[in-house]
C-alpha cells in the first residue's frame, strides 16, 4: 500500500465508515437547546475523540493483534462481516445496533459528556472504523506508511469537524428524505468495501482460493 491512490482510497473507506451523515440526526437531538458557542464545541471535543481513538487503534493494532493470536486474515474477515452489517442496516435506514444500543441513550446527567459518548464513541468511531484502521496500518512496511495512514486519520478529522460544525443547515438542505438515500447510497458503497475486505482475508487465510 504505497500508491498514492491506496491512501485517498483508505481516506474514502474511513470516511464511509465513519458516516457523519447518518450522525447528523444524533448529534442535532443531542444538541437541542445548546448555543451556537456550546453546538460548537460538542463538534471539536467529538471530532478530537475520534482521531484520538483511531491514533491508538493504527499505534496498537499490531501489538493487540499479536497479544490476542489473532491473525491479520481472520480480523480481515470479522471486520468485512461487522462492516457488512452496517452496510445492510445503513441500506435499510435502520439503527445500526453494531454502533448503538438501547443502553446508550443519554440522560441529562449525561450531558456533558455526549460528545465522546455516544457521538464519538461509538457511533462514528466503533468496531468497523478501528478494525479498518488496524488492517490498512498493517498493509505496508514502508516507514512513511505509518505517518500517512495517520495524516489520512487527521484529515477524515478535518472533514468530519466540518461537517458537525455545519450540521444544522446541512441537516435543514437535506432534510430527513435526502440524509436517508445519502445513507443508502454510502450503505451500498460500504457493502461493496466490506465483501473486498472478506475476500482479502479469505485468500490470506486459505492461500489456494488464489489458485497457482
Amino acid at each position: 500500500m504505497e500508491h498514492w491512490s491506496e491512501y485517498s482510497r483508505f481516506i474514502i473507506t474511513l470516511m464511509v465508515i465513519l458516516d457523519p451523515f447518518m450522525a447528523l440526526p444524533v448529534f442535532l437531538e443531542l444538541t437541542r437547546g445548546h448555543t451556537p458557542p456550546e453546538r460548537r464545541r460538542v463538534a471539536r471535543i467529538a471530532t478530537l475523540a475520534v482521531v484520538v481513538v483511531l491514533f491508538i487503534a493504527a499505534l496498537s493494532g499490531e501489538t493487540l493483534l499479536t497479544w490476542m493470536g489473532t491473525s491479520l486474515g481472520s480480523f480481515r474477515i470479522g471486520g468485512g462481516i461487522v462492516l457488512l452489517l452496517m452496510a445492510l442496516a445503513m441500506l435499510r435506514a435502520e439503527s445500526d445496533r453494531v454502533r448503538t444500543t438501547p443502553s446508550e441513550e443519554v440522560t441529562a446527567a449525561q450531558r456533558a459528556s455526549i460528545a465522546v459518548v455516544p457521538i464519538a464513541i461509538p457511533l462514528m468511531a466503533g468496531p468497523g472504523a478501528i478494525g479498518t484502521v488496524i488492517i490498512h496500518m498493517q498493509r505496508s512496511a514502508a516507514p512513511y506508511h505509518s505517518w500517512l495512514i495517520l495524516g489520512s486519520i487527521v484529515s477524515v478529522g478535518f472533514v468530519l469537524w466540518l461537517i458537525l460544525h455545519l450540521a444544522e443547515p446541512i441537516g435543514r438542505a437535506l432534510g430527513d428524505i435526502g440524509l436517508n438515500i445519502l445513507n443508502r447510497v454510502l450503505g451500498l458503497l460500504l457493502a461493496a468495501i466490506a465483501v473486498e475486505m472478506m475476500a482479502n482475508g479469505l485468500k490470506q487465510l486459505f492461500p489456494l482460493l488464489v489458485g497457482s
